[in-house]
Parts: structure tokens; sequence; C-alpha cells
């Protein structure tokens, strides 16, 4: 056994190992584990230099590692069909994550709770699950929180205008774009996107 399959072990629901990293050895990317990224959950990037890259943030749980690494393999599909000529979350990007996740959208990878959503979502994925709350809400039931005081709120509770930290960072929340808020650094000015579902210390 190989250390790369070690890895998708660790990291993946146990029935969808093999499936995930037969994905790895077919389109041959570079698959990177990050820390924690509060802007996205994984990304898809091709560069000629260097090839396709894919990463994926590795505190996320099982279930929601699996199927941010499945929507980034679906972007890599989607760009050898048809290069930058399509909408990067457009119909042949859907058509492509829905095809692809069809072998492990079973009972034996995901619990009921978490399939059902799942299945729906599906149907019309869009660019985030943050945007699926259904979704969203049952991902997050199997994250394994440190303890969390009542200061600390879904990013969604707090109104426009109010500040919060993230990651020991001040900001004050903007309006709502897609699945992300736009805030901004009070100190110097800058904007930055935050995901609509994160868990801030409000002041």
């Amino acid at each position: 056994m190989n250390k790369e399959y070690i890895t998708f072990e660790k990291y993946f629901p146990p029935k969808a190992v093999t499936y995930c990293f037969e994905l790895w050895k077919q389109h041959r990317f570079q698959f990177k584990i990050t820390k924690p990224r509060q802007t996205k959950l994984g990304d898809y990037s091709f560069r000629k230099d260097k090839g396709h890259q894919i990463t994926v943030n590795g505190n996320l749980n099982p279930y929601a590692f699996s199927i941010t690494y499945i929507h980034e393999v679906a972007h890599l599909v989607t760009f050898q069909q048809y290069k930058r000529k399509k909408d990067p979350h457009g119909k042949e990007w859907k058509n492509n994550f829905k095809k692809l996740f069809e072998p492990i959208l079973t009972l034996d990878v995901f619990p009921e709770s978490i399939l059902q959503p799942l299945t729906m979502y599906l149907q019309n994925p869009s660019a985030s699950t943050q945007g699926c709350v259904p979704l969203t809400n049952a991902l997050r039931s199997f994250d394994e929180l440190p303890h969390i005081d009542n200061q600390h709120v879904p990013l969604t509770s707090l109104a426009v205008g109010e500040s919060f930290l993230v990651n020991g960072k001040k900001f004050v929340k903007g309006e709502l774009r897609r699945t992300r808020f736009l805030c901004t650094d009070p100190h110097s000015g800058k904007r930055y996107v935050v995901s609509a579902n994160a868990l801030v210390k409000k002041l």
C-alpha cells in the first residue's frame, strides 16, 4: 500500500477511498491538503508549468472533504473538455459533478442524514454547498468542533455593519455575494470575502 493511498484513507469515508484514489490516478493532478481557509473549502487550478492542481482544506470532516474533492475534480474534467470556454459552474460542470458523484452516492458512503440533502443538492449543484442550508447543517453535525461559547455564531446571524473576529482578525460585515459576505478590514480598508456559514466571534 503506497503512501498516497494511506493519505486518502485518512481523509475520505472508508467506502469512498478506492474510488477517489482511482480518480487521482486517472487524472494525475497534484493533490494538496491545506490549512483551513475562510474563503474556500477547496480549489482547482491549471498552469502550463505545473499542470493540474487540486487543494482541499484538511479540517473538513470526511463527508464534506469528499464532496469538495469531487467538486474540484469536476472542474478538472470540465477544463479538459472545454478549456476556459465555459462558465466555471455552468451546466457542463454540473453534469460532470453529478456523473462523478454517482458511484459513491450511496448509504454505504454517506449517512442518511447527509445523503438525502446531498441528493437534492446534486439535482442542480451550485458553486458552493454552503448555499444549500439543509446540506450545510447536515455536514456540520459531523464536524468535530472545539468548544464554542455563546459569542461564536454563524456570520449569517450578524447584521450588515456589525463587527466580528475570525482567526483573530477584526472585520465589518458587508453585503452578501452569492454564498459569501464581502467584509472590510477596518484597519486597512481592504475587503475580503468570508463564507456565509463561517463561525465568527461577535464583538
